[in-house]
This record gives structure tokens, sequence and C-alpha cells, in this order.
């Protein structure tokens, strides 16, 4: 047989590198129109199933989600055009309880809100520092556990205010045209968190241990105060306290007491080296010790000696500081979880500070002359 008639022989199957035919199948007739019908009306009754369970779990709406895109556009307030404004940084207390309505009535403008909760002021400080552009005011809201040892939860949004692209931009502003109108919308309520939080069964070597749960609401320019379920509902504060209380102890694999040493005196180095850098261009830089109770407070004298901590902070940077323990008008205060003030309190302790703050000695300045007028 030729070759060309054994070409011809064979079949499409045997012949390497052509495609075999697709089988041709008959799909029977369905009601396809009221299949999509039934599958967009179980879409929405179970997606307004879960609206309506956390709404009824007490979730408030017409706030806005705490993400990363939201600190970018405030952090761009200063890029264009608000290069004087005053500026808070530090972690969830100046963030809670610094009330910027109650700040604006008081000072006449607005300041722009860039502290991150579980994250230790130094990312945004030094960010400031680093930027040109900035010379207005500067509160630095310094928490123990935090500013001492580093810890930046949310650090990363320094660089993502940095390195946001278009497409992120565009997909927070999508973002927030739902954002006050949905309460499953908030990252404390995917799917996937709820299922994390459940009671699952220990492993050996990897005791439970509970995470933070959702304390705060926040506006669009993110003012922000306590949730109200955390001061109203005696379950969920607990539970609240409960969380706290897990790091009132050291744990056993805690570093030596030498190692924490040197990592509070590098955490005082790096602000120190900030606070010159913003001096320099005539910024002005006020530390802030919000308040704590009960055995929060607690843990945080024994652990961080305010002698060792915020004193030496102050001598090192040679800012001024007010902490909330040398102020009258900052004792009796309500703190539901023994971190952050209820809003009646919130509003209270911001006139306050904002009266420190008028008062208090900057730099080489006559310590009989109040501040400059914000």
């Amino acid at each position: 047989m030729t070759a060309e008639a054994e070409a011809t022989r064979l079949t499409a199957s045997d012949r390497p590198g052509v495609a075999q035919p697709v089988p041709v199948r008959d799909i029977p007739e369905q009601p396809w129109g009221r299949m999509i019908v039934a599958a967009l009306v179980l879409f929405l009754a179970l997606m307004a199933a879960w609206e309506w369970h956390w709404r009824a779990f007490g979730v408030e709406t017409g706030h806005y989600r705490n993400s990363d895109g939201l600190w970018a556009m405030q952090r761009r307030r200063i890029d264009r055009g608000e290069g004087d404004a005053t500026v808070i940084v530090g972690s969830s207390r100046v963030l809670f309880d610094v009330r910027l309505a109650t700040w604006e009535r008081l000072a006449g403008k607005r300041p722009i809100q860039l502290s991150l909760e579980g994250t230790s002021a130094l990312p945004m400080l030094e960010d400031l520092a680093a930027d040109d552009d900035f010379r207005g005011k500067v509160l630095v809201g310094v928490t123990p556990p935090l500013f001492f040892t580093g810890r930046a939860i949310r650090g990363d949004a320094v660089k993502y205010a940095h390195e946001e692209s278009p497409s992120q931009r565009a997909g927070q502003w999508l973002s927030m045209l739902v954002e006050p109108w949905l309460a499953f919308y908030d990252p404390d309520y995917a799917l996937a968190t709820v299922v994390e939080r459940q009671a699952w069964p220990t492993r050996p070597g990897r005791p439970a241990r509970l995470k933070v749960r959702k304390l705060m609401v926040m506006d669009a320019d993110r003012d922000t105060h306590i949730w109200r379920k955390v001061v109203d509902d005696p379950e969920y504060q607990a539970l609240c306290r409960s969380v706290w209380a897990q790091n009132f102890t050291p744990p056993p694999d805690a570093p030596p007491q030498a190692v924490r040493d040197k990592l509070r005196d590098d955490q005082i180095a790096r602000a120190a080296a900030a606070v010159a850098k913003l001096k320099a261009r005539g910024v002005d830089v006020v530390f802030v010790r919000a308040p704590s109770a009960g055995p929060f407070l607690e843990s945080e004298n024994r652990e961080f000696p305010r002698a060792t901590t915020w004193d030496t902070l102050l001598a090192k940077t040679g800012a001024p500081g007010i902490h909330f323990e040398d102020y009258p008008a900052m004792q009796g205060l309500t703190l539901p979880e023994w971190s952050h003030l209820d809003v009646p309190d919130s509003e209270r302790f911001t006139e306050a500070l904002f009266a420190a703050w008028r008062e208090v000695p900057r730099g080489d300045a006559d310590p009989k002359q109040p501040a400059p007028k914000d």
C-alpha cells in the first residue's frame, strides 16, 4: 500500500495532533427563565436572612469599613494641600477616644485621623517624618503594650497608601457606595471569620485563644467611636474583656526581660529619630497617653512602668506629653472594656485633651505661655 493510501486509511483518532471530534448531545428543554428567577429569589432570601441576623445582633448601619483604602484616602489629604493639618496617629485608643467633631468645634478645623487599631504609632509617625509636604501638628497616641513593643498589626496600611493602584482606588470608592447600607458587609461578619470563631476542639500544644471582636463604628473620614453593643450588652462586654485578659499574664515563651528592655529602647530611639526630623521642619509633636482602667491598667503599669517607658520617651524625644493620670478632667471616665471610652466620655476626654494640648509647653517655649491656637 502506498503512503498516500495509508494516510487516507488513517482515521482522525489515529492521526497525532488532530483534535478529537466533540460529541453532540441534545440538551433537554427546561424552564430556564423560571429556574433563573428561582435562583435569584433564593439568593436574595438568603442574603436578606443574613442581613437580618446581623441587624438583630445589634450591628449599626450608616458606617464604613476600616480598610487600608479608607486610611489611604485620609493620608492623601496631606498630599493634596492639607500639609498644615493636625494629624492624629496612634492605636485604637486615640482612634476611638478623640472625637473629630468635638475637636473641630473647639479648634475650628477638623483633624486628620490616621490611627490604626492594634498598631504602634511609629509607622505612621515615621511616614510623616519622611514627608516634606507635612508641616502641621501631630498628636501621637501611646498605648504601652503596642508602642513599646513595636506591634503593628495594621502597619502595612502605610505601604498600601503609597502603592495603591488605580483599580484599588476605584474598588474603595465603589465599596463605599454600599458599605453604609449593609450590616453583613463588615469584615467581622464574613463567613470565614464566623466559622473561625466557633468553639472548635483544641489541639495539643495549640491552646484556644479568643480573637478581638468588633469594638467600633467608623465614619467616612475615620471619625470613630465605641460600638454600643460593647457598652449595653453585658455578655458581649464580658467577651471583649476576656479577650484583653489573655494578655495580662506573659506567656511561658515570653522573651527574657533583657530582650524586652532592648525592644523598648529601640522603639524609643525610632520615635526620637522621627521627632527630630519633624521638629527640624517646625512640626509640633505632642505625645498622649489615653485612659485605660481596671486589670488592663494594672497590667500596663506592671509590664511597662511609667519611669522606664513614658518618662524616658519624653526625655529622649524632647517632646511634651499629656498623660491622663496627670489631669483631673481626665479622671472618672467610663471604659466599658477597660481600654476605650464610652461615647459621652470620649467627647469629655476630647475637650480635656484639647485644653491640655493648648496649654502644654512646646520645646524651649516659656512654660507659662500657652501654645498657639490650633
